[in-house]
């Protein structure tokens, strides 16, 4: 039986720009940058803002489908070692959350674990989070945080800065080349 919750249901949204946040906010850590640049964090201020709401909205969704992209790569990585992408990354993540209580509220670190869960379990993230309601402003930079977290565990694993940022735009790319070849 097919669950409301397949990722076959769930909008893709804009994974482009979730992936370039993530991937700013990789590049300004491996530079050895902890804090974000006054210059920079308006710039993306400035970008959200023109987004419009529906904008944001696709940004939100793009997230979460790098967040399911992400979880299921680490999953078949896992899987491949005899091991439960569950059981290795989700407390890693949960640890790594609790260590920013000035970007994440410990109320909403329940949600992103139950995030990965739902993706590494093959769910829609975005559509296992919907059925409790709409996103709430305190969820926002924690979602964003998961998602960077899981990109670097990523390049950790694979010890390769650029792997998981490489990763989805080769998908992307594939994605882009077989709609251009159903249109023709």
């Amino acid at each position: 039986m097919s669950s409301p919750c397949d990722p076959e249901h769930a909008p893709a949204g804009d994974v482009g720009t979730a992936l370039m946040m993530v991937d700013s906010r990789l590049k300004a850590i491996y530079d050895g940058k902890t804090e974000t640049d006054p210059e920079q964090q308006e710039m993306i201020d400035r970008f959200a803002a023109s987004l419009g709401p529906g904008g944001a909205n696709d940004v939100l969704d793009g997230t979460c489908t790098l967040i399911f992209m992400y979880m299921q790569w680490l999953r078949m990585a896992y899987e491949a070692q005899d091991e439960d992408v569950i059981d290795y990354v989700v407390p890693n993540l949960v640890g790594s959350m609790r260590l920013m209580p000035k970007s994440i509220r410990p109320e909403v670190i329940p949600t992103m674990a139950g995030l990965l869960v739902a993706a590494g379990t093959g769910l829609s993230p975005n559509l296992w989070r919907r059925q409790y309601g709409f996103w709430t402003k305190d969820e926002l930079t924690p979602l964003e945080a998961t998602a960077f977290l899981l990109a670097e565990h990523i390049n950790r694993i694979t010890d390769d800065r650029n792997f998981a940022t490489r990763m989805i735009t080769q998908a992307l790319a594939a994605s882009d080349a077989a709609e251009a070849e159903d249109e023709s």
